[in-house]
């Protein structure tokens, strides 16, 4: 082949490589363009971004040290000269180049920045206030009718733009301080059952497990020791102050203690069957939601049936969760008035299956409380499901 035609070849396919690169380069960068959408929808991804970076900050309420750290995404998010967050009765952080005149000065209320938040909180609408080098955007953080703090913009110019920026900015602070005291309520109220559930170790119960470890004392000394034991592990466990949450296996050895005192009173009135698969005791659980719903078949099923019967505790592994059931052959519940206080109409005999069918379901979700099935007559039936992994499930240290 001649030179000049191979030269030839040669250039026509370099420049059509070059021309592939560059329809690939240009294709893809075209749909990179596309892909982000318009300008619009770019501004809309970059908001949310921030608002993202600022949530965490607000989960434990209007606190100081959260503040500091998001009233940086804050003033990112508003584009304003300098930012500034207060409570109801002080500054809590800044971001941001101030004026001289509006400074904050750590927790003084008298400051001029506090004084912007004053009259804002005062007021309870958005405030512009114009001084001669700047002008200070305050507006309220509102939670229902309550005033808790508010977000405060300085600029050099503030238009109508950024006022309605700094509003919804501060509506949305106190839709997170809302959630966040939601939590706070929600926590609160699951120490409370808690603290019910450790009240229901009734006087009665103490008394007759005393009573019963006492008749031991003179004819089985050695039993008698075992059951004091057993019955000072099992109070330390049920009252214990800390943690939540616990694993199967101590809940477990509690429900163990317990029936051996109750089988101390009652002889061979109460009988204990356990099928537990191994896999299963090592999972965590809510402190106090499994012994409860022993003590309701022995004290609501078995007591009141002269010949006594059987409390049976199964266990196994179902995928994510662990399913655990305990059935009794006792005199059984009424239905209808089984639902009444499961959903806190009525307070029945029952309030401990309720407390523990709340919890459950706070934790885990509507779909995890209790599965309770019963007729007079014919014993009962309850059945739980506990996901195996759960963020809050930390078991106290022991």
């Amino acid at each position: 082949m001649p030179e000049s035609a191979f030269q030839t070849i040669l250039l026509t396919s370099v420049v059509a490589i070059a021309v592939a690169l560059v329809f690939l380069v240009g294709y893809h960068w075209v749909k990179s363009q596309r892909d982000l959408g318009t300008d619009a929808d770019r501004a809309t991804f970059e908001t949310l971004h921030i608002v993202s970076l600022a949530a965490p900050y607000f989960r434990a309420g209007l606190t100081r040290e959260g503040s500091s750290k998001a009233v940086k995404h804050l003033r990112t998010l508003l584009g304003s000269r300098g930012v500034a967050i207060t409570d109801a009765a002080r500054v809590l952080a800044t971001d941001g180049d101030f004026p001289a005149g509006v400074q904050s000065e750590g927790d003084s209320t008298d400051t001029a920045l506090f004084g912007l938040a004053q009259k804002t909180l005062e007021g309870g609408r958005t405030r512009v206030i114009r001084k001669g080098d700047y002008d200070a955007v305050c507006a309220p953080i509102q939670i229902q009718d309550r005033l808790v703090g508010t977000v405060i913009a300085v600029t050099d110019r503030a238009d109508p733009g950024l006022v309605r920026a700094v509003t919804e900015t501060a509506a949305w602070v106190a839709s997170q301080i809302a959630v966040a005291e939601l939590n706070e309520s929600r926590a609160k109220l699951t120490e409370a059952e808690l603290k019910a559930l450790r009240a229901q170790i009734s006087p009665h119960f103490i008394y007759n497990s005393l009573n019963a470890i006492a008749s031991f004392i003179i004819t089985d000394p050695d039993r008698a020791r075992d059951l004091v034991v057993e019955f000072a592990d099992f109070t330390r466990y049920s009252f214990r102050r800390h943690g939540d949450f616990t694993t199967f296996k101590e809940e477990l050895e509690a429900i163990h203690r317990y029936l051996l005192l109750e089988q101390a009173r009652f002889g061979e009135r109460i009988k204990v069957k356990l099928a537990i698969a191994p896999e299963v005791l090592p999972i965590v659980i809510p402190f106090l939601s499994i012994q409860p719903l022993v003590e309701n078949a022995v004290r609501h099923g078995l007591e009141k049936k002269p010949e006594g019967g059987t409390v049976i505790i199964t266990a196994h592994d179902v995928g994510e969760f662990a399913e655990i059931s305990i059935e009794d052959d006792g005199v059984g519940m009424d239905p209808g008035s089984l639902k009444a206080t499961l959903a806190g109409t009525t307070e029945g005999i029952h309030v401990g299956l309720r407390n523990v069918d709340v919890r459950l379901r706070q934790i885990y979700g509507p779909q995890h409380g209790l599965v309770v099935e019963t007729a007079p007559g014919h014993g009962t039936l309850i059945t739980l499901r506990i996901p195996k992994f759960h963020p809050e499930a930390t078991p106290a240290l022991t």
